[in-house]
């Protein structure tokens, strides 16, 4: 067996590896795979794997890409990702992948989806849009039939039909990834100590690359060489950290938190894992079992749209009394509109519940962690007092 530093070596050189060399050997091992990208933050990767493609997550260029080019095609008020990955496909680091899905998360991410159908002709792009309306004859109807021209298009691309069969054998799969990963996360929160933050995003972040059978194996390696090494235990701050959905906070900022004083037990990074909260049945019609459980069973977000106000703040309040925490940190990229637009909302219901927030913008490239460090910090610091008080 692994030991915890083997796997996070090999989480971060997946999760460091902006030239995608790991999708590049999947496909060259068997001539005619084809692999499809993704941004966040959820998209039906059961229709990619039943179509034998590779999904792959594409979360910009982190702290380790200069954006040149990029910069060109957007205006400077807009978060970094979009620009970053501009940059990864015109400097060729994606000339493995052979389509790109654009889910509606926000204005940006809609009109990278035109940009990149103007950039890369050859390639096969479209945007997935989701419902906003949560009855099953209504938006359950409509999601069904975006998910059935995603299911065709594959089937064209890949040059072969892609069955009923097919799908709900990938989403026995998913469900098999998803429940690894409730593992994990329960097992953080549990004892945070042992499972730091900083290696769980790691392993999410390799997921976003490897086939999810061999990620679901990944974390079965992690969970069972953490529990045979003890860590020191510290009288630290239990929170969740929101607002990481779609942008991603670099590894730093995430080691800042917790060197600061921090459990981060709950979170939302790459919530195409963990978006679905239950296992999607395996039998049946698979685009309507999908779509059911999107409607009825998915993750709460600023990137998805709520059809009634007395429901907001209830999902993020759910987590913090769950994972036993004792406050919130915000922490959303700079211009994020769905997150920082919802900031205030979800800051209010907190507030009334009497749970501790605070709140900062990061950058995907955000390099002085020393602000963020203190402000986590004073935060941990002023939960300690507040509970002995």
């Amino acid at each position: 067996m692994n030991t915890v530093q083997e796997i996070v070596e090999r989480c971060q050189a997946l999760c460091d590896d902006l030239d995608f060399e790991t999708v590049k050997a999947w496909k060259a091992a068997q001539p005619g795979r084809r692999a499809i990208g993704y941004m966040p933050v959820y998209v039906p990767r059961e229709i990619i794997h039943a179509a034998g493609m590779l999904p792959v997550g594409i979360l910009g260029g982190g702290d380790q890409l200069e954006v040149i080019q990029g910069d060109a095609y957007y205006q400077s008020y807009i978060c970094r990702i979009p620009r970053s990955t501009i940059e990864l496909g015109l400097t060729g680091r994606l000339d493995c992948l052979d389509g790109m899905l654009f889910p509606s998360i926000c204005d940006v991410i809609r009109n990278l989806s035109g940009m990149w159908q103007m950039l890369f002709k050859d390639k096969y792009v479209r945007y997935v849009d989701v419902p906003q309306n949560y009855e099953d004859e209504i938006g359950g109807r409509f999601y069904t039939q975006e998910m059935q021209a995603i299911r065709e298009d594959l089937a064209r691309l890949g040059g072969r039909e892609i069955t009923d069969e097919a799908i709900n054998r990938s989403i026995e799969v998913y469900n098999e990834n998803r429940r690894v990963l409730e593992q994990l996360y329960a097992y953080r929160a549990r004892e945070p100590w042992q499972a730091p933050t900083s290696e769980v995003y790691l392993l999410q972040r390799a997921g976003m690359v490897l086939p999810v059978e061999e990620h679901t194996a990944l974390v079965r390696d992690y969970l069972a060489a953490a529990q045979t090494e003890q860590r020191p235990k510290r009288d630290n701050a239990r929170v969740v950290l929101n607002g990481t959905f779609c942008e991603q906070p670099p590894l730093g900022l995430i080691k800042s938190i917790e060197m600061a004083g921090c459990y981060v037990v709950e979170d939302d990074f790459m919530l195409v894992s963990r978006w679905l909260l239950r296992d999607v049945p395996s039998d049946g019609d698979p685009l309507e079992n999908l779509s059911k459980t999107f409607l009825h069973h998915s993750a709460s977000t600023s990137a998805k749209y709520e059809t009634r106000k007395e429901d907001k703040g209830q999902f993020l309040l759910k987590q913090v009394a769950d994972k036993g925490a004792e406050g919130v940190i915000f922490a959303a990229p700079s211009f994020c509109d769905p997150a920082l637009l919802e900031r205030p909302m979800l800051q209010e219901v907190l507030a009334a519940h009497n749970v501790p927030y605070t709140a900062f913008k990061y950058a995907e490239n955000s390099g002085q962690m020393a602000p963020i460090r203190e402000q986590a910090g004073t935060f941990a610091d002023s939960i300690k007092l507040w509970s002995a008080a």
